[in-house]
């Protein structure tokens, strides 16, 4: 017999079949939400600890009964360093931290995303001036292996100096694939079998700015995810020339994550609240935003009731 959260997963595969068939490639349960009355969920100390603010994109797995949530602390009357935090959760929505150090007491870690895979759990991240880093652990806490990623342009040589930040994974066959913006001016996307060596599947952004208002100036992506054959972008984006205005959640569709179709009303979220993430609690898909503190949004025609 299946578990109910299988088949609660199955119905929602299946309204999105169905509503893809029907020409609507974005469906509700991706792009209507309202928040929770819980929020803010997650905040920095506030006080003089290491973690007195978080900031950018803290990232959320749920791995069986647990959730975690890893994310980024600073305190600058003490350190210019962004530190690596890790908090748990038994609901994803009461949250205790871990620990009141950082996992990493020295290493620049920011904007960072996880993906359990064979077991392993691989982290891509900024390090210090908007460079991709990767870490690998075997629980979530003791990470190794922090080193630059090496990417290269589509001819195999380096790509040029610079920031390429905001790096994001997805694995599918065999082959791994990072998503990565330079300076939040378009998003790029390389492959390696080996986590070893990116190479760009080409040289220009497979995700531009614009030509919309809403991702003009500026788009970082978060989370690419798969459903029923289709591939879903969350991405953030900014309005304003000089990046004043609200970073706004947005999201996109690709059958080859190479060539994206911006959803038509975007953004699907208002507000100064971005790096934004989607994850299944059993029933339904999830909206989370950790920046400037986690916040939490169900799906509009959801029964959840705070």
């Amino acid at each position: 017999m299946m578990s109910k959260a299988k088949l609660s997963i199955l119905y929602l595969l299946l309204f999105v079949a169905v509503a893809a068939s029907a020409g609507e490639p974005f469906p509700p349960a991706l792009v209507r939400w309202r928040a929770s009355e819980q929020n803010p969920l997650f905040k920095g100390t506030g006080g003089e600890s290491w973690d007195r603010k978080i900031r950018e994109r803290g990232f959320i797995l749920r791995d069986g009964d647990t959730w975690h949530f890893w994310y980024t602390g600073y305190n600058l009357g003490r350190s210019d360093l962004h530190l690596l935090g890790y908090a748990t959760s038994d609901d994803g929505i009461t949250w205790t931290r871990h620990s009141d150090r950082p996992l990493l007491a020295d290493k620049w870690v920011e904007d960072m995303h996880v993906l359990k895979h064979d077991g392993v759990y691989t982290m891509v991240a900024e390090g210090r001036g908007d460079v991709a880093h990767m870490l690998t652990s075997k629980d979530g806490v003791h990470w190794k292996d922090y080193q630059k990623l090496d990417v290269r342009n589509a001819d195999g040589t380096p790509i040029s100096p610079g920031p390429y930040g905001t790096p994001t994974l997805f694995v599918e066959d065999g082959v791994w694939y990072l998503f990565y913006e330079r300076g939040d001016r378009g998003v790029w996307l390389a492959k390696s079998r080996d986590k070893k060596i990116w190479t760009n599947v080409q040289d220009e952004p497979v995700l531009r700015l614009g030509p919309n208002a809403y991702d003009k100036y500026a788009i970082a992506l978060n989370q690419v995810i798969k459903i029923d054959g289709r591939y879903y972008a969350l991405y953030h984006a900014n309005a304003d020339p000089k990046w004043r205005g609200d970073w706004r959640m947005c999201l996109a569709v690709s059958d080859d994550l190479i060539h994206w179709e911006k959803y038509g009303q975007n953004p699907i979220l208002t507000g100064d609240y971005s790096s934004g993430q989607l994850v299944h609690d059993g029933d339904a898909f999830r909206l989370y935003t950790p920046h400037p503190n986690l916040r939490l949004y169900f799906n509009a025609n959801s029964s959840h009731t705070d």
